[in-house]
């Protein structure tokens, strides 16, 4: 899958995500989706993608669980 239709889709479950008013929950439902319900190179190359281009556009929610301790790998 390309890095433009990974992120695409992170930022979209971000969104969904971002109706939550309590954002600890959100970002653990954004986390917790990653790891439900990508595979584990999808995760990897979301990982790799975004190491290699911090100043990108990625929601704050995806940025939040990607930084959280567990992250989603």
């Amino acid at each position: 899958m390309s890095s433009q239709n990974l992120i695409k889709m992170v930022n979209e479950i971000a969104r969904y995500f971002a109706t939550e008013p309590d954002q600890a929950l959100a970002v653990s439902g954004v986390r917790q989706h990653i790891k439900n319900f990508w595979t584990p190179g999808m995760r990897r190359d979301l990982g790799a993608w975004q190491e290699k281009h911090p100043d990108a556009v990625l929601h704050p929610l995806v940025l939040a669980a990607l930084e959280e301790p567990e992250g989603v790998t």
